[in-house]
């Protein structure tokens, strides 16, 4: 990328990735697969693989954007002239276009709560009536469409900004403020009667519920809560000075992730239980469950307006990624050329998503081996792109990268530290290809 796109401090780099990661995969996705997948047992499992699969990918990925410091094609071209290596980036750039065409259609209904939470019409309503009103929102076609392309316009407008203007200005408030946000949700949802047993079924690990499955539906997502994969952090650590150590910024990021991921399950699960409903919900846990547990608590409409902006943060600051992935590729570190390519960009991804958006309405109908659009485009990226790119990211670092180059990168910043460098070449090497294999090959039904 253009030398002068860079992030103005380690801070700034650590919220944008850490708000590229944490978004609907660490919030909405992961209480409803710990729900269903055992609770303790399913983050023990979540922890382990984050550590062992999710750090060692996002690391590698840091290591070739800010040895480079170019954008997730030409980085690749840079480290591997005359292969087909930037194939990788190019595959990362389409994959990025389809995830935040049905992305923004989540955030667009995100927008529907809160706009309803603000002006009181989603108070006093029943479970099955929250349900009811989830699945009108969603089959809409005039507002499906309208808080989709206002979603979109949110990112392209941040997006627009650059690097240090966009991008690191809104994750410096976004990302304190989903963490105070989440504190206070937490605090709340602790001190009601009965919460306790929602703690102990989020943090205590039942080892007899160990399945091969749930060891895989683990792995899985671990890896994708920390966005990895797409070389969206390719992108993002090309902003990044070279005196800056990426083995910190790997932690801190890493760690924000699962910290996270245990504030949701902390506001989620108490709460569940507390009101007596299941934590088994499935993916309407944040849209149906959530809202009616929140109407049974003193200020519970606060709250739920409290818990959705919060959501449209962490949604937020993950769209800004996937966009700018795309915008640094098509600018080509021309930062004169930034708006344009954010608005023109952001205006194709607007409709390309449009069947995205109608397909739990009027396109419910249409359908291709047997997915709607909305399904088929979150199955090709979540199931296919991911994998695979995460999986040739680790090969990339682990047996193209000359050896030392990697080690130098490591140690810029840090210090020299061969313990820790072998841990890691041990990793990127063998046992995040396998892990990645397993997972691809039982998404696809060959395990």
């Amino acid at each position: 990328m253009d030398k002068h796109e860079q992030w103005t401090s380690k801070l700034g780099f650590i919220l944008a990735a850490a708000g590229s990661a944490i978004g609907l995969g660490a919030i909405w996705k992961f209480p409803y697969m710990a729900g269903t997948n055992g609770g303790g047992i399913f983050l023990v499992l979540f922890l382990l693989m984050t550590i062992l699969i999710g750090a060692p990918i996002l690391l590698a990925e840091f290591i070739i954007g800010r040895n480079t410091q170019k954008d997730a094609v030409m980085s690749y071209k840079h480290l591997a002239p005359k292969s087909a290596w930037p194939l990788l980036g190019y595959g990362g750039v389409i994959a990025s276009f389809i995830i935040l065409s049905f992305y923004s259609v989540v955030g667009g209904w995100i927008l529907s709560y809160l706009g309803r939470s603000l002006t009181g019409s989603l108070s006093g309503l029943t479970q099955a009536e929250y349900g009811t009103t989830f699945e009108k929102i969603i089959a809409n076609p005039v507002e499906a469409l309208a808080v989709q392309f206002l979603f979109i316009l949110l990112t392209i407008w941040v997006v627009q900004g650059g690097v240090q203007q966009g991008i690191e200005k809104a994750s410096k408030y976004m990302m304190p403020a989903l963490f105070i946000i989440f504190i206070v949700l937490v605090i709340r949802s602790l001190t009601l009667e009965g919460a306790m047993e929602g703690v102990e079924f989020f943090l205590k690990p039942d080892w007899s519920a160990v399945t091969a499955e749930t060891v895989l539906l683990a792995l899985g997502q671990s890896f994708f809560a920390l966005s990895v994969g797409l070389s969206v952090m390719v992108t993002y650590a090309s902003y990044l000075s070279r005196g800056e150590s990426l083995t910190k910024s790997a932690f801190s990021v890493v760690g924000l992730n699962i910290f996270i991921s245990l504030l949701a399950g902390l506001v989620i699960f108490p709460a569940v239980f507390a009101l007596g409903f299941e934590p088994e919900a499935g993916p309407g846990l944040v849209f149906v469950v959530l809202p009616a547990v929140f109407e049974q608590l003193a200020f519970g409409g606060l709250f739920l307006t409290i818990f959705l902006i919060l959501l449209l943060f962490a949604t937020l600051t993950s769209a800004f990624s996937i966009l700018e992935i795309i915008v640094a590729v098509l600018s080509k570190g021309n930062v004169e050329k930034r708006k344009k390519y954010a608005w023109i960009s952001g205006m194709l991804v607007f409709a390309a998503g449009i069947p995205n958006a109608l397909s739990f309405g009027v396109l419910s109908d249409v359908k291709f081996f047997g997915k709607t659009f909305f399904d088929l485009a979150d199955f090709i990226t979540s199931n296919i792109a991911l994998p695979l790119g995460a999986f040739f990211i680790a090969i990339f670092a682990g047996y193209i990268l000359p050896r030392k180059l990697v080690r130098q990168e490591l140690e810029t910043g840090a210090g020299k530290n061969s313990l820790l460098f072998n841990i890691w070449y041990i990793a990127i090497r063998y046992i995040v290809p396998v892990g990645i294999g397993i997972v691809f090959l039982q998404s696809i039904g060959i395990l």
